[in-house]
């Protein structure tokens, strides 16, 4: 936190952030709440000021993707330059946290092929970080359990019980992914036997997670799962059993089978890492919570005329009190990141801001011919990456090409450098003709796609701008969502210690925050 002037180490610092983000995100609420789809039909850019769009249509495209990162030009307006580094200021720090000096016994072991195997680089780094600040928070705690809550196919649970020889409960709501994780895990616990045989260390084979299928996290079913005996023989278990299994050991009054938790979730989609916060409160036998959440657009949030208390957003009483909504589009937003923005590198840079502009170019079609058809919010599938292998080619075809392009952009004209504009609306019209084919709707007669490119080529030089200083926006809202759950933590009082901390490589993992919560 040493690069920030906020602090999130009390309820009145984390109140103090929250008022600030507020404050400075209300006069961009037409920002926020743009959908860029609408970009040419709505004329966006108007709304935008006027300086701030005369200055950057002419930038350098590498310039313009810094933005959400915060990295600004000395030539650039003195507001515009404000404005980007507040949004930083105003942003939980990303780099990676140095986990060994905050947390005691963190022993970050690299997987073994083993263990890895099936993981992704992504995958690979989370779970072997994550699984690190969990066996070091179960070691402070005392939990002889740990609870993998959206287990998906197991890859946490695996290391947790395997590598750090912890007993775990893997949980997902998947029933496929609670068959594909007992097949991994035996599979490797079949290996580890025959290396222990091998070494002669013995035949004991090692514990496997314990998998249910479960679609509901509870206190209750927590409860349960502590009178659940955690052997071999109970993998079978669901979460229908579970009330069977807390019957048989209450009415047989085994204290010894009492247990208490540890609840780790690797990105618990949407409400899911909001639920594990609440029922760390609710269930006296979680002793601790590590949570690193993701997918904000699939929040639920409370609306002005809502009761539910159990929300996703927002949690704490002291956001409730503050009666900001965000908003779908808003939340969408908060999923943007700044590290994925900066390494698109030129070339993809300039066709991530082409295919906003075909897309943006399409809705004034929509608008047009199928009016009725926007009501639904039109999702036209991932055309992007065609389109990228189409222009890479091109690129490969032709080296003088590239060398304009680059001698282009070196002067500064970032939007029409990476093909002609006879290519760009050839390539526009394949779009239309495919996005049709995708909506299941008919080819209008009286379509003339090459004015609507032409009309909407006059400003295309507008939506990579546009895009960015709305996409610079994302940091502080998400931001927003995680210090509403951390002082939603904060607020139960001095019996729980909390702090959120980035542990993973934000270029490799961008939602790196966990929230780490133990009971004193």
């Amino acid at each position: 936190m040493k690069s920030n002037k906020y602090s999130c180490n009390t309820r009145a610092e984390t109140l103090e952030w929250i008022i600030a983000i507020i404050d400075f995100l209300k006069p961009f609420s037409f920002l926020i709440n743009a959908h860029v789809v609408n970009f040419f039909k709505d004329k966006q850019w108007e709304a935008v000021d006027e300086v701030w769009m005369s200055c950057l249509k002419d930038e350098k495209p590498e310039n313009i993707l810094l933005i959400p990162s915060g990295v600004v030009q000395d030539h650039w307006p003195a507001s515009l330059k404000e404005f980007v580094h507040t949004l930083r200021s105003l942003s939980f720090p990303r780099e990676q946290a140095d986990l060994h000096a905050i947390l005691a016994d963190v022993d970050l072991v690299p997987l073994s092929t083993v263990l890895s195997q099936g993981m992704n680089l992504k995958k690979k780094h989370e779970v072997e970080v994550l699984s690190s600040v969990v066996s070091s928070v179960v070691k402070s705690v005392g939990a002889p359990t740990v609870v993998d809550v959206g287990a998906g196919q197991g890859y946490l649970a695996q290391v947790l019980s395997f590598q750090y020889k912890h007993s775990v409960v893997a949980i997902d709501s998947s029933s496929h992914h609670g068959t594909v994780t007992d097949a991994r895990a035996a599979r490797i616990r079949k290996h580890f036997a025959a290396q222990m045989r091998k070494s002669g260390s013995g035949n004991k084979c090692p514990d496997v997670p314990m998998t249910i299928t479960c679609r509901v996290l509870s206190s209750e079913m927590l409860k349960a799962l502590t009178n659940v005996p955690l052997e071999k023989s109970d993998t079978d278990f669901n979460g229908s059993a579970l009330n069977e299994g807390q019957s048989r050991s209450q009415s047989a009054s085994d204290a010894n089978r009492l247990c208490s938790l540890v609840l780790a979730g690797l990105h618990a989609c949407g409400d899911l890492s909001v639920t594990m916060l609440r029922t760390f409160m609710e269930c006296e036998e979680v002793k601790a919570v590590v949570s690193v959440g993701c997918c904000y657009n699939l929040l639920s949030e409370k609306s002005s005329d809502d009761s539910c208390s159990k929300c996703g957003y927002p949690m704490s009483a002291g956001l409730k009190s503050l009666g900001f909504s965000l908003g779908k589009n808003a939340r969408d937003l908060a999923c943007q990141s700044a590290e994925r923005w900066s390494g698109l590198g030129e070339d993809a840079g300039l066709q991530n801001f082409q295919l906003h502009s075909f897309r943006a170019a399409f809705q004034m079609v929509l608008s047009k011919h199928y009016p009725e058809v926007l009501v639904t919010s039109p999702s036209i599938g991932r055309q992007g990456k065609a389109f990228r292998r189409q222009q890479q080619r091109k690129s490969l075809e032709t080296p003088a090409a590239v060398d304009t392009t680059r001698k282009d952009t070196d002067d500064k004209k970032p939007m029409r450098q990476t093909s002609s504009n006879s290519d760009m609306c050839s390539s526009f019209e394949k779009f239309c003709l495919s996005a049709f084919s995708r909506l299941n709707l008919e080819h209008p007669l009286d379509l003339d796609l090459n004015a609507t490119w032409k009309e909407a080529d006059a400003f295309t030089e507008l939506i990579g701008p546009y895009w960015s200083i709305r996409a610079a926006l994302g940091a502080v809202l998400e931001t927003l969502i995680l210090l509403d759950r951390l002082m939603f933590l904060q607020e139960q009082g001095d019996s729980i210690k909390v702090v959120m901390l980035p542990i993973f490589d934000p270029t490799i993992s961008p939602r790196n925050v966990a929230i780490i919560a133990k009971r004193l």
